[in-house]
C-alpha cells in the first residue's frame, strides 16, 4: 500500500497479517484473526502509535478468541491525510464502520490512551442504544479519561500550540526517543528496537507531519467532557481499568479521579512501577488481569 519498504521483519509480518479496507471514506489497515463464532475482542490503540502496540498480547490473547484491531486514521499503516480536522467522533465512526464491515454482533473492547477517548465516545453511543454491535465488556488501559487529570508532556503542549507545525517538522528521532521514554517506568524503558519500530510506524506514509493535527483530540476531551465522563458513569456493561501507576500522564492520579467521579468499575488492577504503556512494558501482567476480568457468564453468549 506504500512505496516505502518495511525494514523490520516483525513489522512486515504484522502488516502481512492484515488488510486494507475503505471505511468512512479512508483506507484503513486492520487485522481480523480467529473464527467468526469465537468470543471476539476489539482492540483500539493510542497516540502516537498504532495497532502494533498489541502485538505482545496477541498470541496468548488470541488462543480460542477472535481478535480484531485497526490503525486509526493518521496512524500506522492507515491513511494519513494532512489536515486539521481529525476528531474523536470521526475515529469512532471509522471503528463502527469496521464493526459493521466485519458484521461483529457481540464483542469485548480493550483500549489504550487515545483509544480510550475513542472508546468513551463509542461507549456513549452504546449507552444510547445507537452503537454498532453489542459490547459485552470494556477494559481501559492508561489514558486521559478526564481532562482535569491529564498531565500533558511539554512536547504535547508545544504541538498543540501555534508552534505545532514547526515542532512536527523539526522533531527528529533522538527527541522522540527522549519524550516517548519519559512515560515508561524506570525499570521498563523501551528498547532500542522498540523505539525504532515505533518511529518507523509514526513516519510511515509521511505521518510525522501529523503530530500537531492529531493531538487536537486534547481539545475534544474538554469540549465533550460531560458526555464522555457520563459514558463511564452510565455504562451498561462491565468496565475494568488496568493502569500503570507511575505513568506521569495518566497514572495513579487518574484512577483516584475515576473513583471520585463514581464511574462504573467492575475490576481494577494498579500496576506498580509500570508507566503509560502497560501492554508493552508488562504484557504478562496485563494478560493476567484482563483474562481474570473477562466476564465468563457474558462471554458464553459471544
Amino acid at each position: 500500500m506504500s512505496e516505502h519498504a518495511i525494514p523490520d521483519p516483525a513489522l512486515q509480518q504484522w502488516f502481512n497479517r492484515g488488510q486494507v479496507e475503505t471505511l468512512a471514506g479512508h483506507r484503513i489497515f486492520y487485522i481480523d484473526e480467529g473464527e467468526q463464532n469465537q468470543e471476539t475482542i476489539l482492540l483500539i490503540h493510542g497516540f502516537p502509535t498504532s495497532s502494533w502496540d498489541w502485538q505482545a498480547l496477541w498470541p496468548k490473547l488470541g488462543k480460542e478468541r477472535r481478535l480484531v484491531c485497526l490503525d486509526l486514521l493518521g496512524f500506522g499503516f492507515s491513511d494519513k491525510p494532512n489536515y486539521r480536522r481529525y476528531t474523536i467522533h470521526q475515529q469512532a465512526d471509522i471503528v463502527e464502520a469496521l464493526v459493521r464491515h466485519l458484521k461483529l454482533k457481540t464483542f469485548h473492547v480493550l483500549a489504550h490512551d487515545y483509544g480510550d477517548t475513542v472508546t468513551q465516545e463509542l461507549l456513549a453511543r452504546q449507552n444510547e442504544g445507537a452503537g454498532a454491535g453489542q459490547w459485552l465488556s470494556c477494559c481501559l488501559l492508561n489514558g486521559g479519561l478526564f481532562p482535569e487529570t491529564h498531565k500533558a508532556l511539554m512536547i504535547q503542549k508545544l504541538l498543540l500550540s501555534p508552534l505545532g507545525p514547526a515542532i512536527s517538522s523539526l522533531m527528529k528521532k533522538p527527541q522522540f526517543d527522549r519524550s516517548f521514554s519519559q512515560v515508561f517506568g524506570k525499570e521498563t524503558q523501551p528498547s532500542k528496537q522498540e523505539l525504532e519500530q515505533f518511529w518507523f510506524l509514526i513516519n510511515h506514509n509521511g505521518g510525522k507531519h501529523l503530530f500537531h493535527n492529531l493531538i487536537t483530540y486534547m481539545h475534544d476531551r474538554i469540549l465533550h467532557r460531560k458526555r464522555w465522563v457520563g459514558a463511564l458513569q452510565d455504562a451498561k456493561m462491565p468496565l475494568a481499568l488496568i493502569n500503570g501507576s507511575v505513568d506521569p500522564v495518566s497514572g495513579a492520579h487518574m484512577v483516584a479521579r475515576y473513583k471520585a467521579l463514581q464511574c462504573r468499575l467492575d475490576y481494577l488492577a494498579e500496576l506498580p512501577n509500570i508507566g503509560h504503556y502497560p501492554q508493552v512494558e508488562s504484557p504478562e501482567n496485563v494478560l493476567h488481569h484482563y483474562l481474570t476480568f473477562l466476564p465468563q457468564q457474558l462471554s458464553d453468549t459471544a
